[in-house]
């Protein structure tokens, strides 16, 4: 790419990533009160979303050959455990990540 491609390319991808952060903004003003179903999706995705990602990080984990499985288990529940103590879904993920890769690289 030339350098004013490269600039081009920059500038659509600013004025993308404007809009998507603007447009909620815009449709769902403070004058008018959020609808429900926005505010029930607000409620429902978080927990929906960490449901889906446990699901994929364990669709290949055979329980049954060798330590596998072992590591991941001690991390769910230490990812649980955390949850439910301080109820922060970032710090659950977070403790839970290191926690896992301390245990695959020097136990496992």
């Amino acid at each position: 790419m030339t350098m004013t491609q490269e600039i081009m390319t920059l500038g659509v991808i600013v004025l993308v990533t404007m809009f998507t952060r603007f447009l909620p903004f815009i449709i769902f003003s403070s004058s008018r009160p959020t609808p429900d179903y926005v505010q029930y999706l607000g409620k429902v995705l978080p927990s929906a979303v960490f449901g889906f990602l446990v699901i994929y990080c364990l669709r290949d984990v055979t329980f049954y050959s060798g330590t596998r499985g072992i590591p991941e288990i001690i991390s769910i529940a230490i990812i649980a455990m955390i949850h439910f103590w301080r109820k922060n879904m970032l710090l659950s993920i977070a403790v839970g990540t290191i926690s896992y890769m301390v245990f695959i690289q020097l136990f496992f």
